[in-house]
């Protein structure tokens, strides 16, 4: 697969992902086709049940579809073996989760280099000084994770999942474990890495507000996309949000 689809860097097409056989089958998605954009934010929503994430976990490698192909930065992925899937990972994807998922063991740098530590490489010490000091984490290095506060914890997962420069970052309800105002904090810090790195973001959200950050929303019920805004208010995605729960 090649990168004809405008220069996306993460092309779907066609995608199904169904749970079990016969009657107790689950089609958590019905043929998706999406292209994600680079240099963009593109968020993902839709009501509990609508696929949103069965969409990333495909589009990252994390799981493949019955049927349907993905390709990230050029490679079709769903035919992959695992040590070439594990190894395109490692090379292009950087992911963030709502519940951080740092090693509780390691102090703040030990776990942003992680992602270079497994690979056994080394951090760009210009690279690594500018991502800590972006994320606010100068004074923090060598704290554990539970001596940091929610928020500090996700400033690290961002700073981790950028340290390797991914030609995609993966966020899984980056906001939802945070209150209001560190809400706020990290998707500031979010829509930076876009504005200044040139970031792509893929992010499942349920949160209007930071899909509000994104240049593109796509809205996902029964396993389909049913709906598609450009850059809008949180106002607006949260009409669609009650429409789409209301259908």
């Amino acid at each position: 697969m090649s990168e004809s689809h405008d220069g996306a860097v993460v092309v779907a097409q066609d995608v199904t992902r169904r749970y079990g056989e016969g009657e107790t089958a689950v089609d958590a998605l019905r043929g998706v086709s999406v292209d994600i954009a680079p240099g963009k934010a593109t968020a993902v929503m839709g009501p509990s049940g609508s696929g949103k994430s069965t969409l990333m976990h495909i589009l990252a490698g994390l799981d493949k579809p019955t049927s349907g192909t993905v390709g990230i930065a050029g490679t079709e992925i769903t035919t992959l073996g695992d040590n070439d899937l594990t190894k395109l990972r490692r090379e292009h994807i950087g992911f963030v989760f709502q519940f951080f998922n740092l090693l509780p063991m390691l102090d703040a740098k030990e776990n942003i280099l992680l992602p270079l530590t497994i690979a056994g490489e080394k951090p760009d010490d210009g690279w690594l000084d500018q991502l800590v000091d972006d994320v606010g984490l100068k004074d923090r290095l060598s704290h554990r994770p539970a001596e940091l506060s929610g928020g500090q914890q996700q400033r690290v997962a961002i700073a981790r999942a950028l340290i390797s420069r991914p030609t995609v970052l993966f966020a899984d309800e980056p906001t939802g474990n945070l209150d209001s105002a560190t809400s706020a904090e990290i998707l500031e810090l979010l829509r930076r890495s876009v504005a200044e790195y040139g970031q792509t973001i893929v992010m499942v959200t349920h949160d209007s507000r930071a899909a509000a950050v994104a240049h593109r929303v796509l809205f996902l019920a029964d396993g389909e996309i049913v709906r598609e805004l450009g850059e809008c208010d949180a106002h607006t995605i949260h009409t669609v949000m009650e429409e789409l729960a209301a259908a």
